[in-house]
């Protein structure tokens, strides 16, 4: 077996009850408990320490985090709302399994809709005042990396992006795009799983696309952005070189479908009537 698709297996075998990912999480009492909770949770199901199709459980969340059900309950509203789990009626909560589909959607949605944003941000007469922000998270980011601190990089990664969009003044169109990358997000932490890294090539290309706001040219931060993101051609083949994502993606989705006709197949044996 191949070293990439060791990674990918360690997967299935490091695989964890919910309280054992969330065991020694320390919540701030003075933050907003829903945003934590929702944070250690996406974090959780984007790393994927908890599967595709894992049961999550509000009492079970609660008791591990030490926190009341009510702002529980909010994250995990939260969390449907951008996909990364899907309420059950009569059964449960439950992470929702990666899709290709929708993973090639969330490629396309991101590239128009980003491409747009910095090339809006870089036609703003304030765009001064969101560069020092912009310039900063890069900072951080290249400091994550020099770390080796990957999981920090990627949430960096993800506050840039969403700062783009309040440079652009589109802060709503952030909201949108984020309710479509639940399985762009996790596809992409199973390359940096399968080593398909390219970190220090992405501090370069964000670099870029600030400068190009900076410099307030339009036309060079949409090609930056392109260059960063890659096209949907591109994205395309890079899954086609890499069987072992799909085979795992494949075999989280059916192990997924099973427990779900485990559960029914209980759950119809328990109500049945007692002759």
């Amino acid at each position: 077996m191949s070293s990439k698709a060791t990674s990918i297996q360690s997967l299935l075998e490091q695989s964890q009850t919910l309280t054992g990912v969330l065991t020694g999480v320390q919540l701030d009492s003075e933050t907003s408990m829903v945003h934590q909770i929702y944070r250690v949770l996406w974090d959780a199901i984007v790393t994927l320490k908890i599967m595709p199709g894992q049961l999550v459980s509000e009492k079970e969340i609660a008791a591990a985090l030490n926190a009341s059900k009510t702002p529980v309950r909010e994250a995990l509203i939260r969390l449907e709302d951008v996909g990364l789990v899907t309420v059950v009626p009569k059964s449960g909560t439950y992470v929702t399994s990666i899709r290709i589909e929708a993973y090639i959607e969330g490629c396309f949605t991101r590239l128009q809709l980003e491409t747009g944003a910095v090339r809006r941000a870089a036609e703003r007469a304030d765009r001064e005042e969101h560069v020092m922000q912009l310039e900063s998270i890069i900072e951080k980011q290249a400091a994550a990396l020099q770390a080796e601190n990957y999981i920090a990089f990627a949430t960096l990664d993800d506050a840039l992006h969403e700062a783009f969009f309040e440079a652009a003044g589109l802060s709503g169109s952030w909201h949108f795009l984020k309710k479509t990358q639940a399985d762009v997000n996790r596809v992409r932490h199973l390359k940096r799983l399968n080593g398909i890294r390219r970190s220090a090539q992405v501090i370069e290309q964000h670099n870029a696309i600030v400068n190009a706001i900076k410099d307030g040219k339009p036309d060079a931060a949409g090609d930056a952005l392109v260059a960063h993101i890659g096209s949907l051609e591109s994205e395309i083949e890079k899954l086609a070189k890499h069987p072992e994502l799909l085979a795992f993606i494949e075999n989280q989705n059916s192990a997924a479908a099973k427990r779900a006709i485990s559960k029914r197949s209980l759950r119809s044996s328990q109500t049945q009537p007692v002759n």
